[in-house]
């Protein structure tokens, strides 16, 4: 595997303060407007915020998974609620903290500890975790449940 990865992304401005993102190497199509918290906000519509936030949270699931799967942890669910604090600092908007919320299920209890290392892993290795300057807070939630009976 290269040391180097390239990602293109094509961004076109389409009417008042909407775009659509694109890659040549992607079918779908993300359209993107200013949040509605700012002046001419679009509601509705993905925002570089919401992106931002979700380049964190899913480079922890692909992580994880990557992590888990070389450690054969068997999982049931993974599902990470994620929020991003967006607030002036020295006088300039800044994504200060992100909190990611993973939860992992699993069938079998001693398990829990196994499941926990790989998520705290899992963050520590995050490409995009560690390429940002927001303050990462990680509130990891294991649940044991049973098996589910075919």
């Amino acid at each position: 595997m290269s040391e180097k990865h390239l990602y293109d992304v094509q961004l076109s401005w389409t009417s008042d303060r909407k775009g659509t993102l694109s890659s040549e190497t992607l079918p779908q199509k993300i359209e993107v407007a200013t949040p509605p918290e700012f002046p001419k906000g679009m509601p509705g519509i993905w925002s570089p915020e919401h992106l931002f936030v979700a380049s964190v949270s899913s480079c922890l699931m692909t992580t994880f998974l990557a992590i888990a799967e070389f450690s054969k942890l068997d999982y049931l669910r993974f599902n990470v609620d994620a929020i991003g604090t967006l607030e002036k600092v020295d006088g300039k908007f800044k994504m200060s903290v992100i909190e990611l919320r993973p939860v992992v299920e699993i069938d079998d209890a001693s398990k829990e500890a196994k499941a926990l290392r790989i998520i705290e892993k899992a963050e520590a290795a995050c490409l995009i975790s560690n390429s940002i300057t927001s303050e990462i807070v990680l509130k990891p939630t294991v649940k044991i449940v049973e098996a589910e009976v075919a």
